[in-house]
């Protein structure tokens, strides 16, 4: 039997953390359990989205930062009204790779743009949803970059303008996820991704299913 109790995880984490990989896995880990659900991403998600997406992340382009906070929450609106919302509301658990507290990482601690101005837009954009459990994959930033280019190289969705970003800047990425993993700990569940795929598997089952027994759904 299916079941139709909705809830919302979003995975963050930096350049090549494996979000996309364990994203799959954990619906796939859920399906088995019986939910139904649907997987996104952000920036993108919808037609709209992804658009914007394509311009977000498109190495020729040089998109000033508050253009690029501005582009990322437009892109949330559309993703929320089309994609997050509606499945929710059907009852499906939906799985997003990157929300809200990356564009405070990004935006906020690296970009160094107002962190409460960041909070009101991100608020306005996804309509005060907020996530029901978090996971933030850590790498550390230099193996995280070479992952991610030997991955997505040639690949204009691959997030190329970001991977050029300077290592100072996904060292700030890193410590803002981790300021904001210390300030929501009931909600942010911090994950090492050090010791290879399987484990990290491992280890978000672990806390997605104290998470179900909390809610009384496992």
């Amino acid at each position: 039997m299916k079941k139709h109790k909705s809830f919302f995880i979003t995975i963050e984490g930096g350049e090549g953390c494996g979000k996309t990989t364990q994203s799959k896995l954990l619906k796939k880990y859920l399906e088995e359990k019986g939910f139904k659900v649907v997987l996104t991403r952000e920036p993108g998600g919808s037609v709209v989205a992804e658009k914007v997406r394509n311009i977000l992340l498109n190495p020729s382009f040089k998109v000033v930062p508050l253009c690029e906070l501005m582009l990322y929450e437009a892109s949330r609106a559309q993703h929320l009204e089309e994609i997050i919302k509606p499945n929710l509301k059907k009852g499906y658990v939906v799985i997003c790779d990157r929300f809200t507290d990356s564009t405070l990482a990004y935006q906020g601690y690296a970009r160094n743009l107002d962190k409460n101005i960041i909070k009101k837009l991100n608020d306005i954009a996804s309509c005060a949803i907020s996530p029901d459990i978090t996971f933030y994959l850590d790498v550390e930033p230099k193996e995280g970059i070479k992952r991610a280019k030997s991955v997505n190289k040639g690949k204009l969705t691959g997030g190329d303008r970001i991977e050029k970003e300077s290592l100072k800047f996904h060292n700030k990425v890193r410590k803002g996820f981790f300021e904001l993993a210390k300030k929501y700990p009931a909600r942010i569940k911090k994950i090492e991704t050090k010791n290879g795929i399987e484990e990290t598997q491992k280890n978000i089952i672990e806390a997605i299913n104290k998470f179900l027994q909390k809610k009384n759904l496992l």
